[in-house]
């Protein structure tokens, strides 16, 4: 299956959920900062972890950002200041 880069930002105001959608998010990519990944996920990736993620957050308080980066090897995308964070592996993850 086709797999894209997605960026992922969240915002989850209760520290006990924070916890688990931090927890659940590395089921599906990985940190880039404390609150932000980067996952390469294909369509039913997607629907998973969104509705994964549904199950955890309040949605009259919290919120989740999900941005199409497009094809996993396109690095062109991205640009560092500071200290550089070495970019995700490409493919699929084994969880």
């Amino acid at each position: 299956m086709l797999r894209r880069r997605y960026l992922v930002a969240y915002d989850i105001r209760s520290p006990h959920r924070l916890r688990r959608v931090a927890k659940r998010m590395e089921d599906f990519g990985d940190r880039a900062q404390y609150s932000v990944f980067l996952c390469d996920l294909t369509r039913a990736d997607i629907a998973d972890m969104t509705w994964a993620l549904g199950q955890i957050i309040d949605a009259t308080a919290d919120r989740v950002l999900i941005v199409d980066l497009g094809k996993p090897d396109d690095t062109s995308r991205f640009e560092f200041l500071g200290r550089r964070q070495p970019m995700p592996a490409t493919g699929a993850r084994v969880v």
